[in-house]
């Protein structure tokens, strides 16, 4: 394949739908968001993450249980993943304000839209 070095392909795990439609409201490059769905067993996530396929992987799940779970589970398998944080206030990232979910992305190095 051949990409220009600024060209990273990258990957953002999150748990749902509505934790990817949050992501998109603010992200302003091209990020594969991958939602598991609850999956947290190895081979579903195995089979559901090509690793080869990106240069950099990023974990945004909610921080409750199940969610800190899975980030576990994403931990074992991708242990070169970055992992990227919701305050526990929010619980959710689909609840978490789009003014927290521009700064966590900024910081992780993302270019997302200017928000007002």
């Amino acid at each position: 394949m051949d990409r220009r070095s600024d060209d990273m392909n990258k990957a953002i795990i999150v748990e749902g739908k509505t934790d990817r439609e949050q992501l998109l409201k603010v992200l302003s490059e091209p990020v594969e968001i991958i939602c598991t769905y609850g999956t947290i067993n190895q081979t579903n996530l195995e089979r559901l993450i090509d690793e080869e396929k990106y240069d950099e992987i990023y974990v945004l799940v909610d921080a409750d249980e199940p969610g800190n779970k899975l980030r576990r589970s994403i931990k074992n398998i991708f242990p070169n993943a970055r992992h990227l944080y919701t305050r526990r206030m929010y619980r959710e990232v689909a609840s978490t304000p789009l003014e927290e979910i521009y700064d966590i992305l900024k910081n992780a190095h993302f270019d997302v839209k200017e928000i007002l």
